[in-house]
Parts: C-alpha cells; sequence; structure tokens
C-alpha cells in the first residue's frame, strides 16, 4: 500500500509556478483570443493587396462551346440584353425547325496599358487597410497587456485582503481561548465570551468575502491567460513590498500611444480610398486581341450538311483592337462617393484630435491619482503601526482589569481595518504607476519594475 502510494504520488504534476506580472501578461499576448481574431483580419487584409495588385495582370477568356440549334435569322435590332441568343448568318425568309450542330472555340485577351493610377490607388488603399489592420493588432495586444496587468493587481489586493482578515481570524480566536479561561474561572464575565464569538463569527464572515473576490479575481485573470483558475498561482515580486520609484514625470506623447496610432492608420486608409475613387471616373483603355474558330452545319442558303457536319470548328478569325470606355454617368454617382469619402475623413481626423485630448486627461488624472497614493501609502504604515500598538495595550489593560473587552474589540477591528488600508494604499500606488504607464502606450517598463 505504501509503495502503490508513492508511485501514484510520482506520477502526479508538480504544480504550476508561480506567474509573475511580466509572465501573465505574455501568456495571455500568446493565448488570448481576441488577440488570433485581429492577427487573422491582417492575413486577410494582406490577401487583400495581393488581390489589388492582380488588376495589373491581362484578362484571359477562353470560350469551348457545341451546340444544336435552328438556323432563322431575322432582319431587326435587340437591346442588349442576356435572354435571346444572337444568330449570325444570313436572313433566309423561312422559319424551318430543323437544326444543325454549331460549334465554337475561342480566347480573349484583354489588357489595360495605362489607367491614369486607378490600379495603384486600389493597391495603395489595400495597403493602408492592411497598415490600419496591423495597428488594430497592435492597439489589442496593448489593451489585453493592460487588462492583465490590472487584472493581477486586483488579484494581489484581494489576496492582501484576505491575508489580514485571516489574521484577524487567528487572533479572535487565541483572545476567545483566553477569554474562555478567564470565564470558567469567573474572573471575566460570560458577556465577554459571547462578544468575541460575535467578533470572531463576524471576522470568519469577512474571511469568506474576502476569498470570493479572491475566485472571481482569480477566474478573470485566467480567461487572460489560458489556464484554469484551479492552477492559477501567482508570485507578486516585490508589489507588495515596496512601491515603485519616483521618477520625474515626462511630458506625454499622444501620438506613440496605440490608439492614437491605430487611428492615424485610419486616416491614412480613408485618404487612400479617397484617391481612389477620385481616379474611377477617367477613361478606360482596353488593348485587346481574339482568336476564334466557329463550325457550323448549316449552308448559306439554309440547308443542313447533316450528320456530325459543325461540331468540328473549322472557320478561322482573329482580331487586335484598342477599345476605349468612356464612363460618362458614372460622374453623378462618383461625386457623391467622393463626398461621402471626404465626409468620412474629416470623421476619423476628428475621432484622432478627440483621442489625443482624452488620453493626455488621462494622464494628467494618471499622474495626480499617482501623487495622492503615494501620500496615503505613507500614512497609512504610520496607521497600522499606531493600530498595532494600540491593541498590544488595549489587550494588556483588558488581562489587567483596567479595560472593558469593547476597547479590545474596537482595537482589533482598527487593526484589521489599517493592515488592509496600507495593502491596498501601496498596491493604488502600483495602479496609478499602471495608468500612467498606460497613458503612455507602453507598459513595459512598469513590468520590468514590477518583476525586479
Amino acid at each position: 500500500m505504501i509503495a502503490a502510494s508513492t508511485a501514484l504520488l510520482a506520477q502526479q504534476p508538480a504544480p504550476p509556478a508561480g506567474l509573475s506580472i511580466a509572465q501573465a501578461v505574455e501568456a495571455a499576448l500568446r493565448n488570448y483570443p481576441s488577440i488570433r481574431v485581429t492577427q487573422e483580419q491582417m492575413n486577410a487584409a494582406a490577401a487583400g493587396i495581393r488581390l489589388a495588385q492582380t488588376a495589373y495582370l491581362p484578362r484571359i477568356d477562353g470560350l469551348a462551346q457545341v451546340n444544336r440549334a435552328t438556323r432563322n435569322n431575322v432582319f431587326g435590332l435587340l437591346l442588349p440584353q442576356s435572354v435571346v441568343p444572337s444568330i449570325s448568318g444570313p436572313v433566309l425568309g423561312s422559319n424551318n425547325l430543323g437544326t444543325a450542330w454549331g460549334s465554337a472555340v475561342g480566347v480573349l485577351v484583354s489588357w489595360q496599358p495605362f489607367d491614369f493610377g486607378l490600379r495603384r490607388a486600389n493597391v495603395a488603399a489595400s495597403t493602408a487597410v492592411r497598415d490600419q489592420t496591423q495597428a488594430t493588432v497592435n492597439r489589442t495586444r496593448y489593451d489585453v497587456s493592460v487588462a492583465t496587468a490590472d487584472t493581477f493587481l486586483t488579484v494581489i489586493a484581494a489576496q492582501q485582503t484576505t491575508q489580514a482578515a485571516r489574521a484577524a481570524v487567528d487572533s479572535w480566536q487565541v483572545l476567545l481561548q483566553s477569554i474562555h479561561a478567564l470565564v470558567a474561572a469567573q474572573l471575566r464575565p460570560g458577556a465577554d465570551e459571547s462578544r468575541v464569538e460575535a467578533e470572531l463569527a463576524a471576522a470568519k464572515t469577512q474571511l469568506a468575502q474576502s476569498e470570493q473576490a479572491i475566485e472571481v479575481a482569480r477566474a478573470n485573470l485566467a480567461q487572460f491567460v489560458g489556464l484554469d483558475p484551479s492552477q492559477l498561482a501567482l508570485e507578486p515580486g516585490k508589489i507588495v513590498n515596496r512601491l515603485p520609484r519616483e521618477t520625474p514625470p515626462a511630458a506625454l506623447n499622444a501620438a506613440a500611444n496605440p490608439l492614437a496610432l491605430e487611428q492615424n492608420a485610419a486616416i491614412a486608409s480613408a485618404q487612400a480610398r479617397l484617391q481612389a475613387v477620385e481616379r474611377t471616373d477617367y477613361p478606360q483603355f482596353f488593348v485587346q486581341g481574339s482568336a476564334s474558330t466557329r463550325g457550323t452545319g448549316a449552308e448559306l442558303d439554309g440547308a443542313r450538311l447533316g450528320g456530325l457536319n459543325g461540331l468540328a470548328p473549322a472557320t478561322q478569325n482573329y482580331a487586335i483592337g484598342l477599345t476605349v470606355v468612356f464612363p460618362f454617368m458614372d460622374r453623378f454617382a462618383i461625386r457623391e462617393q467622393e463626398a461621402a469619402q471626404v465626409a468620412t475623413l474629416r470623421a476619423v481626423q476628428a475621432r484622432y484630435q478627440l483621442i489625443a485630448t482624452n488620453l493626455q486627461a488621462q494622464f494628467n488624472i494618471a499622474l495626480a491619482t499617482l501623487t495622492g497614493a503615494r501620500r496615503v501609502a505613507a500614512n497609512t504604515a504610520v496607521e497600522a503601526s499606531a493600530a498595532q500598538t494600540a491593541l498590544g495595550q488595549a489587550t494588556a489593560r483588558y488581562q489587567a482589569g483596567l479595560a472593558p473587552i469593547d476597547d479590545v474589540a474596537q482595537a482589533q477591528r482598527l487593526l484589521v481595518q489599517a493592515q488592509i488600508d496600507d495593502a491596498l494604499a501601496r498596491l493604488s500606488v502600483w495602479r496609478a504607476a499602471l495608468e500612467v504607464e498606460t497613458a503612455r502606450g507602453d507598459i513595459q517598463p512598469f513590468l520590468a519594475e514590477a518583476t525586479q
């Protein structure tokens, strides 16, 4: 039995090592689905460039046809349509339902030697879409990095709160044992023991709530890093032990933020589409060459040759020419397309200004929050130390019979709150530092300092 148990334990996988905040961000960038979505969108945009480039290739159409049909032809005109098939040959002046074989083989090559920059503009528009999609990929990676780091700090904050709540439960349990002995010896009233039991129950409730907050925060983080919450172990590093270094704040360069870069790419894409639309109303020139062979089982007088005559093409034709197409009436639609695209361009430019304004406001708020968080953290350390001293004094006075149990309970609650305030204040400084780097558009300096 002992050997079997040892072998079973040896087969169990080792618990996962703790994730630092930088490792959590790296895992999120590797596993989070939204990044793969935008990556595939960029691949599709790259294929769009290659599609636009195919417009430079000549168009080659081939045809092979065999039919069995009547041969009646009449004078007259048909407007362009796709229902009534055309018939070549002389008008016979008769209506004969006899049929004959017909066949045709041909090829048509059509190529635009020049297009006033339309194809180049379409390729440029597709390239701008690809660049915009790449900027979207970068912005998505940036958003995922920020969200992962922020969620990591939330988990650490919940753990610190739980640690303080668990220490309070342990303290109340020790005090309950001490008071129980005093009550049993009739040195303290039974009401004191009941009061401590009530405080212990309240502390256990607070502990349960903080543990629930941990599980919720771990579940949120797990969706980013691609692990099951039960397998998620964190290594906070020095986040809980020290504050980030104080450095003089540099001016914000909003244009370097991935949000601004993405919007700049949207502006370039709108400009490229406008240039493409502006070139669609030029004449189109086509150099064309055609070679064909036809066969028919009918004579010029309408007589049928019979048998399989007409199945093999026997009469050849070829042609070389230049075709110019003038889209006269398209100008009205193109004018409205240009107006719509100009409005779109103005909208994305205004959107860029809005993003720049919001980033500057976010940066200013983050700096103010960081300054205030540092002052709060400096004060909460004093608060926690004083609360610890007050609890020791209240406990000593109660044991000496010089103070009621209410003084101990009040001091204990004050200590727990002070410890939670102190832990959360330090994490608030780190969170504010993250917000500053988020506004700058690069959180790598924050991650490097947090994992030192």
